[in-house]
């Protein structure tokens, strides 16, 4: 296998090459670490790149091997990268602020952790928005993040950068968060597999929740063996966690593999609260739905309400950047907007209230049929910048447009799994989203491997960087 391949490789993948002593984890890390040398200077997803420490790690575990150890975590000697919302100790952590770039994480949060005992080598932290509440990653002070199929244009946000990296090979694998689609979004523009799990599933440790549960770590993969797998290392409860999940019965990263029975399958191209999407975006939901009866799912056109939780979401999300507790004057001008727009206490419980009353109704859908499928964003990813000089009021607008068919699942606390189905104009790839019944992650897993081999999105490698 040549380095390139090696690179594309997924990381399940990896981890039996380390298994089989086919490939050390320092082949692996100095791999990419060459890669993010190379490529990264015109992409910007690594906001800190964790060399030294990335090797050190790689070394030991390497030597490890030569022990023959019986049993080792899942993703031994794989390296990952963690989106810079998340602290890992003794490395910067900057949320996106530039006045931030110098201060240094004092702990691990509980989702670095899970990827420590999993056997993951961390490699980076990835690029993010500022304070995570834009869909496209461009704070101000760092490079703005590129998307690998077409420079000119956004790889998304707030995960853009674990978007941008996996996307060009410079990781197998990537941690991100999505709080109204930062997960999907990036997924669907840089043409992989991005999944939301519901809430509860991943603990938010130590720091608590600050969205009124609107936010959950998530899983950016090239295959649902890859994304299924590390849900399963990334789940779980900590003590003192304000939302949970049991553990399921059965592992991800076995059940998804069990024969699925006929699903009854809503689907709607548009969102007609919110404006139609584009017709290629259109056009990808019905290819898909048509798939997925030729698959023997009943399939039928309907879509619940959500015009409603549009109002208190908005206003949950504008306090969390006001919550960052951050002065206004280190804010871009649209966070400076949001967080200057402050609710009291009142008017704030008020907007949970109401989110949490309009979601049962949304949820109350999901007792007609097993699955919806959406599209993930309206139309195809902005250019850098494209925004950049409207004014916020104007921006937010054309923000949430954009991002509608992600937001009201994170109000739901619903999972939802965003996957490639090919490419569309400037070559750009095209994707749809998956959501399912709260808990029903191994329904959306099961349904995505039934799609994997029909659409082979493991295979989508940017030209630039798989010569």
């Amino acid at each position: 296998m040549n380095a390139t391949d090696l690179a594309f490789t997924p990381a399940t993948e990896q981890a039996l090459l380390i298994r089989n002593k086919q490939v050390s984890p320092l082949e692996l890390v100095e791999l990419y670490l060459d890669r993010i040398a190379t490529y990264d200077g015109q992409l910007g997803s690594y906001f800190t790149v964790m060399g030294e420490q990335a090797i050190a790690d790689a070394k030991a575990k390497t030597e490890t091997l030569t022990k023959n150890p019986t049993d080792l975590p899942p993703f031994f000697g794989v390296p990952i990268p963690v989106k810079d919302l998340k602290r890992v100790k003794d490395v910067r952590c900057c949320f996106g602020v530039a006045a931030l770039k110098n201060e240094m994480a004092t702990e691990d949060d509980g989702i670095v952790t899970k990827l420590r005992n999993a056997g993951f080598i961390l490699l980076g932290k990835t690029a993010t928005s500022q304070v995570g509440s834009m869909p496209f990653t461009e704070p101000p002070g760092f490079p703005p993040t590129r998307n690998p199929w077409n420079l000119d244009h956004t790889s998304g946000g707030s995960s853009g950068g674990a978007s941008a990296a996996l996307a060009a090979g410079l990781c197998p694998i990537a941690h991100g968060s999505d709080g109204g689609g930062s997960v999907r979004g990036p997924a669907a523009c840089c043409g992989l597999v991005g999944l939301k799990p519901s809430r509860g599933r991943i603990s938010c440790a130590p720091v608590g929740d600050s969205l009124h549960g609107l936010g959950t770590n998530g899983v950016l993969a090239r295959t649902i063996a890859d994304t299924a797998t590390l849900l399963d290392a990334m789940a779980g409860y900590i003590t003192g966690d304000p939302y949970w999940l049991p553990d399921p019965a059965i592992p991800f990263a076995q059940s998804y593999q069990k024969p699925l029975s006929s699903l009854r399958i809503a689907f709607s191209p548009n969102l007609s609260d919110f404006g139609s999407a584009t017709p290629e975006y259109q056009q990808a939901v019905t290819d898909t739905a048509k798939v997925l009866g030729d698959l023997g799912h009943h399939l039928e056109e309907a879509c619940p309400a959500i015009a409603d939780i549009k109002e208190p979401f908005t206003m949950i999300w504008q306090s969390g950047v006001a919550a960052s507790g951050l002065p206004l004057q280190l804010l871009e001008p649209i966070n400076q907007w949001l967080a200057s727009r402050t609710v009291n206490a009142g008017q704030y419980l008020q907007a949970a209230y109401q989110m949490q009353k309009i979601s049962r109704r949304i949820v109350d859908f999901w007792d007609r049929y097993d699955v919806l499928l959406l599209p993930v964003y309206l139309h195809q990813p902005i250019k850098v910048g494209e925004w950049a000089g409207l004014d916020p009021a104007q921006a937010f607008e054309k923000v949430t447009r954009w991002i509608a068919p992600c937001a009201p699942f994170n109000a739901t606390g619903q999972p939802a799994i965003a996957l490639p189905v090919g490419f569309g104009d400037r070559g750009l790839p095209l994707s749809v989203q998956l959501v399912g019944k709260p808990g029903a992650e191994a329904t959306l897993l099961s349904l995505a491997a039934q799609l994997e081999p029909i659409y082979n999105w493991d295979q989508y490698r940017p030209s630039a960087y798989s010569p």
